[in-house]
């Protein structure tokens, strides 16, 4: 007996035949089999002629959808049904969620199988979970597939319905969806705060201290900001109305100027300064739970600077490799055998302290959350540790991402202690605060946002002298220190993600092609990590509320998706639903009808901007302004790089005098003579030498370097910018040519090596690329490259020197850590055990401590190679057993 099991992707399918029996043949259909005609070429003959044949979706036949089979797919179900003829039963193994149980009911309807069919589903791909799920198929669930399509379709209505009306009023190729237009308003509503923010400016005082010293000993040094004056509070940032740049009305605070604040500092300079006040706070913080699809998105995006569709293609990969557990969830739930997997961990590598006393359960809050999965976590029932995969790169990275979250949430409570000491001098009172991690507990392994939990931890703690109320430290040092407050921050894919999940918009498992659709469609620009909107984004943005104004309110959209919800429970029916949202009284398809003709084109490529007087409109080439005067209209494009908050009258001015005078001349090069520009092109401004001519069709440009403008170039750096790269001499030791220039990331040196490629360095602030010398070059390129991760570390000085070990004679010394003095012995840390100090320890000890440390790595590695080998000899068998080729990889799978 032969049996046909289908999956999705070839990965998953040389996966999965490792852990079936004999006789099983595994073929991937390479995503979805059939979809909704996606262009006029695929629509079949029998319907061209139809009103709705575009859509896709007969909506006077009770919303009858048109499948076709797309031309890259057609091959592949032809090979599917040959494969089908040689079988005596067929398993679709498709993912265990509602576009898995599509692609299942699809090929169940493209392949009309005439053997028994069953249905098997599973979250991870190892041997223990293929075995059960072989024991335990199922029937296609038809209310999770009619749910999936009902989604399906009404997303084509949003999108085909609206796009062409964008296309017709503002530009083609744009596009309108479900989702997708209330991530672009969400984008443009901050942006929009961005412009109605105005700047407001406080100054308080810094003091630098010395704590009273003791015997011999110098006092500790630490550091005292000014809250309060007069028994008042000093005016912080929170104080302002980021609408008028002002106090808000009816705060009851001091506003510092500079000339207050200078004041202020001489009167307290060589008073006495006193303790008046010390509190200290226990802090218990608990782990977070282990990740759903949103919260892995946002930690890879803020820990990883991966995107959402990056981290999602890439745990995907691992999900088919069997390394993790099914990517799609929003469960937090964990089983017994993870959770027992977790803590097996947590006990073996950070022993048994650091272990919750019990089990910790999770539960999910987010809205319209499905508890179908796990939680994402390494897969199996023990947990392969990130150095034990073999993986390398962004795989590692993510993989290590999620073995340390689900581990830590197993973990200890963490314990803290919050340190606060008021001090008063005159009529002015201070304040300094301090942290002290008792225990780190879970914070051992996984710090949020961070890659390296012992830096970050060394990094939290902020340690206070020994203080104690009457004490009077010495001040070294008061300095009066100036603030601007900021705009609202921009949306990152971390906190876009967050706030879509959180108001209950989409599901998680979309966001990833949500965001990277509106970066494609131009709605947006990722720009050091933030999403700014466009001048485009705002165009559709202000159409869209003006006439639809549901279709990008978060409230209908979350409605939305909670009816959607409901139809795959069972609570809701489908078509009543959209009957009432396409062809209802107010329907989109009426609304549309309504609208068309009442939608003004040249009004909607306008973008109306507060305190602007030019005209801003979306044209063929992109967005520029355009401004009347008394010779006519004049317009000059708007450069890719300027935002809308930071349009303002100044900007308009300076783009239309390059337009109607011809750019800024700076004055002529020294050597050749020829004129030097400063212009501001597509890209931001930059410098030019020479006019363009057909002698001279490129003349040389160099951009202006980050925080140089237009006004503060001179001509000296302007020559030196076309320059360009300057070679600054040659290396000692290579004799390979040694180089300044600037970059996309900023300036750098570089070291050609030859043959093994160039050697880079970026330049410090304090450095100049334009007078940065040779000496000063080769002292950058002997320093170590440094990743993120290396950022937070600190070279400690030990507390103390045991001596040489015996085997290599690699020092062995006790350093302190923020969990407490460890001994250190090459990789190999151990904790000293609690009764035992710093000061008594012996070498003989250490010595001890580390071998038993040894002895339980060595011990747990052998568990996993052990498994590891069994596991890789399954393969290897299963392998032999099959010379088939397989289909080329592809991410189909979704």
């Amino acid at each position: 007996m032969s049996t046909l099991v289908i999956v999705e992707s070839p990965t998953k399918a040389r996966t999965i035949r490792n852990y079936l029996p004999s006789g099983y043949r595994v073929e991937a259909s390479m995503g979805h089999v059939r979809d909704l005609p996606q262009s006029a070429s695929e629509i079949p003959v029998a319907v061209k002629g139809e009103k709705w044949a575009q859509l896709g979706v007969n909506v006077d036949a009770d919303f009858e959808p048109v499948y076709v089979i797309p031309k890259d797919k057609k091959k592949i179900v032809t090979q599917l049904k040959d494969a089908l003829k040689e079988a005596d039963e067929l398993i679709l193994a498709t993912d265990e969620d509602r576009e898995g149980e599509s692609i299942s009911w699809h090929l169940y309807q493209l392949l009309k199988p005439k053997v028994p069919t069953k249905r098997m589903v599973f979250h991870e791909i190892t041997q223990d979970a293929i075995k059960k799920a072989l024991k335990n198929c199922r029937t296609i669930d038809e209310q999770l597939v009619r749910a999936q399509e009902t989604r399906r379709i009404l997303d084509r209505l949003v999108g085909y319905t609206l796009s062409p009306l964008l296309w017709k009023k503002i530009a083609w190729g744009l596009s309108a969806g479900r989702v997708q237009s209330v991530a672009v308003r969400l984008l443009v509503n901050k942006e929009r705060q961005r412009r109605a923010f105005r700047e407001g400016t406080y100054w308080d005082l810094k003091a630098s201290l010395t704590a009273p010293a003791t015997g011999k000993l110098k006092g500790q040094e630490f550091t005292s900001l000014l809250v309060t004056l007069g028994g008042t509070k000093i005016a912080t940032g929170s104080d302002f109305d980021p609408a008028t740049g002002q106090i808000t009305a009816g705060r009851n605070v001091v506003l510092l100027t500079q000339e207050q604040a200078t004041a202020l500092k001489e009167r307290l300079t060589d008073k006495t300064w006193s303790v008046t006040d010390i509190e200290e706070r226990p802090v218990t913080r608990k782990p977070g739970p282990p990740f759903t699809t949103s919260t892995l998105q946002q930690e890879s995006n803020r820990k990883l600077r991966l995107s959402a569709r990056d981290t999602m293609r890439i745990a995907q990969n691992l999900y088919e490799q069997g390394y993790i557990t099914y990517m799609r969830t929003d469960s937090v739930h964990l089983s017994d055998q993870a959770i027992a997997a977790a803590r097996t961990c947590v006990e073996q590598l950070y022993g048994q302290q650091y272990l919750s006393p019990q089990p910790r359960q999770y539960t999910t809050k987010s809205k319209g959350a499905q508890e179908a999965h796990e939680a994402i976590r390494p897969a199996g029932s023990t947990f392969r540790t990130p150095q034990e995969t073999g993986l390398g790169g962004r795989e590692l990275a993510v993989y290590d991402l999620i073995w340390k979250r689900t581990v830590a949430s197993q973990m200890a409570d963490s314990r803290q202690t919050q340190i606060t000491v008021l001090l008063q001098v005159e009529d002015a009172g201070f304040r300094s605060a301090g942290k002290r991690i008792d225990f780190p507990g879970y914070l051992r392994a996984y710090v949020e946002g961070s890659d390296d939990p012992e830096a970050a931890l060394e990094d939290q703690e902020v340690i206070l002298p020994h203080l104690k109320v009457g004490d009077h430290p010495d001040c070294q040092e008061l300095e009066a220190v100036g603030h601007e407050t900021q705009p609202p921050a921009r949306y990152t894919e971390a906190t876009l993600v967050k706030t879509l999940e959180s108001e209950g918009i989409g599901r998680p498992s979309t966001y990833a092609s949500i965001i990277g659709t509106i970066i494609d469609k131009g709605y947006t620009q990722l720009t050091n990590n933030a999403l700014i909107p466009t001048f485009t984004a705002f165009a559709v943005t202000d159409l869209l509320e003006k006439h639809f104004p549901d279709i990008v309110d978060p409230k209908f959209t979350s409605k939305m998706e909670q009816t959607l919800d409901d139809i795959a429970d069972g609570e809701a029916n489908w078509l009543p639903y959209l009957r009432q949202f396409y062809l209802g009284e107010k329907g989109l398809e009426t609304l549309v009808k309504e609208r068309e003709n009442q939608i003004d084109a040249t009004k909607a490529r306008t973008v109306e901007l507060e305190n602007l007087e030019a005209k801003v409109r979306i044209g063929k080439y992109g967005p520029y302004i355009e401004v009347e005067n008394g010779e006519g209209v004049v317009t000059a494009s708007i450069p890719k790089d300027l935002t809308p908050a930071d349009l303002d009258p100044k900007q308009v001015e300076v783009l239309l005098r390059q337009k109607t005078t011809g750019p800024d001349q700076l004055g002529r090069h020294p050597e050749t003579g020829e004129p030097i520009y400063v212009k501001i092109g597509t890209y931001g401004p930059y410098v030019q030498l020479g006019d363009k001519s057909e002698e001279n069709p490129k003349p040389k440009q160099a951009s202006l370097p980050k925080g140089v403008t237009p006004e503060t170039v001179t001509l000296d750096m302007a020559v030196g910018l076309l320059a360009l790269p300057r070679t600054l001499g040659t290396h000692p030791a290579t004799g390979g040519k040694i180089q300044a220039s600037l970059g996309r990331f900023g300036p750098y040196v570089v070291h050609d090596q030859g043959k093994e490629g160039k050697d880079y360095r970026s330049l410090k602030a304090a450095d100049n690329v334009l007078t940065i010398s040779l000496a000063r070059a080769l002292e950058l390129l002997s320093e170590p490259k440094k990743g993120r991760s290396s950022t937070n570390s600190k070279s400690k000085a030990a507390l103390r020197e045991l001596g040489a070990h015996p085997e290599d004679d690699a020092p062995v010394n006790i350093y302190d850590g923020p969990y407490g003095p460890y001994i250190k012995h090459s990789k190999t840390n151990v904790s000293i055990p609690e009764g035992e100090s710093v000061e008594n320890m012996t070498l003989e000890q250490a010595l001890k401590l580390l071998a038993t440390k040894a002895s339980s790595a060595k011990s747990t590695r052998k568990t996993t190679k052990s498994t590891t080998a069994k596991s890789t000899t399954a393969k290897s068998k299963s392998t032999s057993k099959s010379s088939r080729t397989t289909a080329k990889k592809t991410d189909g799978a979704s």
